[in-house]
């Protein structure tokens, strides 16, 4: 693994910025850490297969209870797109619980493999950009 000296960075950071999106990621170390650097693009190509799987449950009462499989969302409207809506909602609203929470979160053994899900929630531009992620 290639990586820049985090001083090097710095001091050229215009230049930095340009090589990352138009030349791809970057590594970059600083004392004991290592971090990376990439474009919206290219976090958008990574986590492209992490999309979200919603069980849908046709109620006797005609409502539609919508399951996020693998995790512990459920909600009930009154239609498969209002169960998709507040599914989504229920999603925005997890994955900045899990930003603000993060060390907490990514070191729970239940709740790091959500990482790279939660990632390509924040990752969007709006509700209906989410709601695409989800496929029922």
């Amino acid at each position: 693994m290639s990586t820049i000296n985090a001083t090097d960075a710095r001091k050229n950071w215009g230049q930095f910025n340009d090589d990352v999106v138009r030349k791809g990621p970057r590594f970059v170390k600083r004392s004991r850490d290592t971090w990376a650097a990439l474009s919206a693009e290219h976090l958008e190509a990574a986590l492209a297969s992490f999309t979200f799987k919603a069980i849908l449950h046709h109620e006797e009462d005609g409502t539609v209870t919508a399951t996020l499989d693998g995790f512990d969302i459920v909600e009930n409207g009154d239609t498969k797109e209002e169960a998709i809506d507040l599914i989504a909602d229920e999603l925005m609203e997890y994955a900045n619980e899990y930003q603000d929470n993060f060390n907490l979160y990514f070191h729970s053994p239940n709740r790091r493999d959500h990482f790279p899900y939660i990632m390509h929630v924040l990752a969007q531009e709006d509700i209906e950009e989410v709601k695409r992620l989800i496929h029922a």
